[in-house]
């Protein structure tokens, strides 16, 4: 990748808008790579394969769509409700003017015939969530787990129907991306078998360029990007890897009608060279259609574009850019070298530079499916006082556990918990949020008397019934699930001991975050390769991989290792919980704003707080304020 040339001191001062309007050819010199007999028999190219097809697959409206389905509504308009504001709107209500986030009555004024369903919830002695009349936040929990299921449905079909080898990763409840490279490269070879061995006359082997490939025909395929919008009659020779994105296009456009056709869900995709055009593009025709990402359309794609709209480059880091170079879309900023671009904001802005000329090295890589934990948590409109007004909700959640887990062990038997926490939150007690956690034993029917038991037994153990309280949440959570192992002790052994961390960990979920993580299977598992690859050196801390937060552990939870175990946890659950809270868009559930990742630690007295550091280079655009 190659960069313009450094300016000079008093021109680096220049303002984004004030600098020459012609972009330098340079900053798109590799949408046209040569591509070779070596580059087509290469197996390990990687990201940087040239002929890299990656697609992101969206479910159009999926929370409304799935209350669609489950009615069997498909020509009415519809919105989903999470008690007075509407988290989802189907297109045809969207016609109406209706949005998410709106206020019910609002939304009833400009559509008198629409049809309001609230997500389904728990309520104490139900053992199963339902729809019921006038769901009340007092009494009531919100349940994602129809999203959760359907959502895994139409992962399993992704992996099912598109071809072998291709690598599938779940981005949110409603999308995945698809790494069809090898496939492609596959289908490629055998649809033009004249490929498959360089030629006796190729002047230099291996390393000879390919032959032209044959014009591509578009149709039936999806939505072809212009390489120029004023004028979609411009157009320029096929390359192999527009015939690289044809292939892919007719293995994504079958998969989706499959997943029409077997469970009514439309879905709209996004087909180019890399994870970052894909997700842009699969937005550009909604809903129910695919659009197709060229190389010779990225520069006038990517050029008008909105740069503060891209992922990451709101917020903080968006501000900072508009006001530091007065600049708003991606071509004011294409004029910004490199250097000057580090030197403001750090070496780590590259990928900044990067992405603004298309530019994305991220892989597709599948997340394992196993959940290591589970939480269930719920604000509380109405705070306890009284220990006795928290076996209510214990009930509640020990509900959510139990059929989530159950469910779980429906396709992997043999999965169990090692622990289970309760925690609450006293905002009147010195230590306003506390946890206690003790080991699960092992037991052949989990039902939500056994779980509840279970957390009665810690509720009597972590709220004093004779001192002041006022508890505004509350959440229980399995953690440590996995392939159940030999000499398990019986249920009967929980409650005869007393296990109890000698120290109660920090935990601060909020409903909506416990239901985003309800609505994608529980939290990331923590030992996954994403979260651990950013612990630290001495386990006491992370990295986040998304926003690069760092949240660390303090010096008392490392007393044991159980306990640093344990505490290093409920930091990274709390952190992911945060992003998918964002991510899904929910509103708290009467509940302030979701708090800085990152803050969960061992409950401590107070001591002398150690300086800390200030965020260095781009880092401190994405800590919170």
């Amino acid at each position: 990748m190659s960069t313009t040339a450094p300016h000079s001191r008093s021109k680096s001062l220049w303002k984004g808008k004030d600098r020459p309007a012609d972009t330098p050819a340079s900053d798109f010199d590799d949408l046209d790579p040569v591509i070779t007999y070596r580059t087509l028999f290469t197996q390990n190219l990687g990201v940087r394969d040239p002929l890299r097809v990656i697609a992101l697959c969206d479910s159009d409206a999926f929370y409304a769509a799935c209350e669609m389905v489950r009615l069997g509504i498909f020509d009415k308009p519809l919105v989903v409700l999470q008690w007075s504001m509407l988290i989802a709107v189907n297109y045809i209500a969207r016609k109406f003017g209706i949005t998410r986030m709106m206020k019910i009555q609002d939304a009833k004024e400009r559509c008198p015939d629409l049809v309001v369903v609230h997500v389904a919830t728990y309520k104490e002695g139900e053992k199963e969530p339902g729809y019921w009349e006038n769901p009340d936040t007092r009494t009531h929990k919100v349940s994602l787990d129809l999203y959760r299921r359907e959502s895994v449905k139409m992962l399993q079909m992704y992996k099912e129907g598109l071809p072998e080898d291709t690598e599938v990763e779940k981005a949110s409840i409603d999308e995945a991306f698809m790494d069809l490279t090898r496939p492609v490269r596959q289908i490629l070879l055998e649809r033009y078998p004249y490929l498959a061995q360089v030629p006796d006359d190729a002047p230099l082997g291996l390393d000879t360029p390919l032959p032209p490939p044959p014009q591509v025909s578009w149709q039936q395929l999806g939505t072809i990007i212009p390489m120029d919008p004023s004028n979609e009659e411009v157009d320029a020779p096929s390359t192999w890897h527009d015939v690289a994105l044809s292939i892919a296009a007719e293995s994504m456009e079958k998969v989706r009608q499959q997943i029409s056709a077997k469970l009514g869900y439309t879905t709209s995709a996004g087909i180019a060279r890399n994870k970052f055009l894909a997700k842009l593009c699969a937005s550009y025709r909604k809903p129910m259609n695919q659009s197709i990402l060229r190389n010779a359309a990225i520069p006038n794609y990517l050029k008008p574009m909105a740069f503060q709209k891209i992922r990451f480059l709101g917020g903080k880091m968006g501000d900072a850019l508009a006001n530091e170079y007065d600049v708003s879309t991606v071509a004011d900023l294409l004029s910004i070298n490199l250097d000057e671009m580090q030197n403001k904001f750090g070496e780590e802005s590259i990928w900044i530079y990067e992405v603004l000329r298309g530019i994305d090295h991220t892989e597709v890589k599948e997340k394992q499916t196993l959940n290591k934990s589970m939480l269930a948590s719920k604000n509380l409109p109405k705070p306890i006082t009284q220990a006795s007004e928290g076996y209510q909700w214990i009930r509640v959640l020990a509900a959510e556990l139990a059929l989530r887990l159950n469910e779980a062990r429906g396709t992997t038997p043999n999965l169990w918990p090692k622990t289970i926490v309760l925690s609450a939150r006293n905002v009147i007690a010195h230590e306003s949020r506390r946890s206690k956690q003790a080991p699960w034993p092992f037991v052949r029917e989990l039902t939500v008397e056994v779980v509840a038991a279970a957390a009665d037994k810690l509720w009597k153990e972590l709220v004093d019934p004779h001192a002041p309280m006022k508890i505004i949440g509350v959440s229980l959570g399995f953690t440590g699930i996995e392939g159940v192992e030999s000499g398990l002790k019986s249920i009967d052994t929980f409650f005869k001991t007393a296990p109890v961390s000698k120290r109660a960990l920090d935990d601060d979920p909020d409903e909506d975050q416990s239901a985003a993580t309800a609505a994608v299977g529980g939290a990331q598992d923590t030992s996954g390769e994403r979260l651990s690859k950013n612990i630290s050196k001495d386990a006491t801390s992370f990295v986040c991989s998304r926003c690069g937060q760092r949240s660390a552990l303090p010096r008392s939870a490392t007393r044991t290792e159980v306990e640093r175990q344990a505490g290093l946890l409920a930091l990274q659950l709390e952190h992911e919980d945060f992003h998918l809270a964002l991510e899904l868009s929910k509103l708290p559930d009467d509940a302030p704003p979701v708090r800085e990742a990152g803050r969960a630690a061992i409950n401590k007295p107070k001591k002398k707080k150690r300086r800390k550091e200030s965020p260095q280079g781009i880092a401190k655009f994405f800590s919170k304020s």
